[in-house]
């Protein structure tokens, strides 16, 4: 898990989320995720259609690059947005969330940490480097 948290964080600015959005997958970029209590979390607010297609289905796959290598996770995204001690560490890390509107008394803020995960990272050509799961 480590290995998948710093190849998010510190070697890539972005990372895409893909969802099922009815028969068909969507995708989307998101933002640095958190390592809290060994888990990875990532944020988003419950309005969006992620959260919405998330709450019908939360198997997703994440895929980034780093200019060199890429990642593809299969995994779960559980909804912990209940945790208020996940969200005071989001705060805590991110001095824009509070202005965004991620606040505790925010109903629509939800965080959410990875489960299940198939996390592979590959190079160029599409040779596996690495493969974890957690």
């Amino acid at each position: 898990m480590e290995e998948t948290f710093k190849f998010l964080k510190e070697n890539t600015q972005v990372n895409y989320v893909s969802t099922i959005n009815g028969d068909k997958p969507s995708c989307r970029p998101f933002g640095d995720p958190i390592l809290f209590n060994n888990k990875i979390y990532v944020i988003t607010n419950k309005q969006k259609n992620v959260s919405k297609q998330l709450a019908k289905n939360n198997n997703v796959c994440i895929v980034a690059y780093d200019n060199k290598n890429w990642i593809r996770i299969n995994c779960k995204l559980i909804d912990d947005s209940n945790n208020m001690d996940a969200k005071k560490a989001v705060l805590n890390e991110f001095e824009w969330a509070e202005e965004a509107g991620y606040t505790l008394d925010n109903p629509d803020f939800q965080v959410l940490y990875i489960s299940d995960a198939d996390s592979t990272i590959y190079d160029e050509d599409g040779n596996v480097i690495e493969s974890y799961n957690f």
